[in-house]
């Protein structure tokens, strides 16, 4: 209380308004920083906690774009924005058919070549799952259109399963083992 009221004389003397001007602003400031910093904390307990029950324990892993040139967006996204290239696909004539940008080290961009099946834009966006299985059966119960996991994908060999959204909007949920590229990424990250 003593260096709430020594702030408050302060600011009232060093401004010299009435003390009505001054208490309102600073009680909304205050109200402000305490509303954060509870909301960082639930945040954080939440995140720590794992309410599987509630959430599936997914987070949000990538977003899929579909770009007419790969190697331009990945120039961009490098370039001008600062990503790093985590890895990368490519065909025969070792041309890039996806491409992982790195945002931070849990998220990523992947590039994607547009093509007349996949046209330019967002294509699909990725959550990673703890538990794929789990995760899908928990969708699933709760009504949402999802495939079963299948084998490793042969490009990042992260386990991955499909739920479509109401919209039509792909989401991909991926659990990335130890041999997954996202996770040789994340864990490299520095």
């Amino acid at each position: 209380m003593k260096k709430v009221e020594s702030v408050k004389v302060k600011v009232e003397s060093k401004f010299k308004v009435g003390k009505l001007k001054v208490e309102a602003p600073m009680r909304g400031a205050i109200i402000f920083l305490g509303g954060l910093i509870c909301g960082l904390a639930v945040q954080a307990t939440m995140a720590q906690t794992g309410d599987s029950v509630a959430t599936t324990g997914v987070v949000l892993n990538h977003v899929g774009l579909s770009v007419p040139s790969i190697p331009e967006a990945a120039a961009f996204y490098k370039d001008k924005l600062g990503f790093k290239e985590a890895f990368r696909n490519s065909d025969a004539q070792g041309n890039p058919t996806a491409i992982y940008m790195q945002v931070s080290k849990n998220t990523f961009i992947e590039l994607q070549q547009a093509n007349a099946q996949r046209p330019a834009g967002l294509n699909h966006f990725g959550l990673e799952s703890p538990n794929i299985k789990t995760t899908v059966a928990t969708f699933k119960q709760r009504g949402a259109t999802a495939s079963e996991p299948g084998a490793p994908s042969a490009f990042s060999h992260a386990i991955l399963a499909n739920v479509t959204d109401l919209n039509g909007l792909r989401i991909e949920l991926a659990e990335m083992g130890p041999e997954s590229l996202q996770r040789k990424a994340m864990d490299s990250w520095k």
